[in-house]
């Protein structure tokens, strides 16, 4: 299911940056993306599978363009890569994505391929067709949204670290392709953040370490990042020391915390 319409009151201020593709932005972080987008010119889109919350944003924006798509279906990534050939997009932000938790061999196999469609078939997807504008015009961003999680094995969330993962290596992979011809790959990997992603995914808050950001906080350094050309933003001093300590630390070690931390 995917459709698509635009809500522009007459108070809208004439968009200069070109148009910015965000997706999962009917809450939390996507949804702060569409306001700071909004607020720095550019005529956002904003996708997601509930149309009446992307409306909602888009009347608070001062207008956007709603794509209601279910991007963990080939339907779904194919509106949005429509939306991407009409060749205006200079930024686009994969936000879009869920977590799972519990043991493996105990969830709905369907949920978790799933997730792996969303979290990365659906980047990968849209990645691509953006890139190719983009390229072409020797200009735009491209921003994945990751998670402290892409940097070490999760046991009881093993299929969303392990999508998290692909997100931050692919994305840093095409930072250096893309940095040639003027195109800024960036991933964002942020750690606990106040969303609604710990009721879908199912895991307690107090179970998450320490350091909880807020949606503006998090969009605010991914968008000074990319305007940097970083490959890699890690929002707060806390999430810092977790990407790196796990990078060094014995992985046993790793592996045996992070599965306390998020054991059900």
């Amino acid at each position: 299911m995917a459709t698509s319409t635009k809500t522009k009151p007459e108070a809208r201020a004439q968009a200069s940056k070109g148009a910015a593709i965000v997706t999962g932005a009917s809450a939390g972080i996507g949804e702060e993306f569409g306001r700071q987008l909004a607020k720095a010119g550019y005529n956002v889109v904003l996708v997601a599978r509930r149309k009446d919350r992307l409306e909602t944003l888009a009347k608070e924006i001062g207008g956007a363009e709603v794509i209601e798509a279910d991007l963990s279906t080939p339907a779904g990534v194919a509106a949005v890569e429509r939306r991407i050939a009409k060749g205006d997009v200079e930024m686009l932000v994969n936000n879009a994505g869920f977590g799972t938790n519990g043991e493996f061999a105990d969830l709905p196999l369907a949920r978790e391929l799933e997730e792996i469609d969303l979290n990365v078939r659906a980047l990968t997807q849209l990645s691509h067709a953006a890139l190719g504008q983009m390229k072409a015009k020797r200009s735009g961003t491209i921003i994945n949204v990751g998670s402290t999680g892409s940097y070490q094995p999760v046991p009881y969330m093993s299929t969303y670290a392990a999508t998290k993962a692909y997100v931050l290596f692919f994305s840093e992979g095409l930072h250096e392709e893309a940095r040639p011809y003027g195109v800024s790959v960036t991933c964002l990997t942020p750690g606990p953040v106040k969303t609604e992603f710990q009721q879908v995914s199912g895991v307690r808050e107090e179970s998450m370490p320490a350091g909880w950001q807020t949606p503006e906080q998090v969009v605010s350094l991914a968008l000074k990042a990319a305007a940097r050309g970083s490959a890699v933003a890690v929002p707060g001093v806390a999430n810092k020391v977790t990407a790196n300590l796990s990078r060094v630390a014995p992985r046993s070690m790793v592996r045996k915390i992070s599965g306390r931390m998020f054991k059900k």
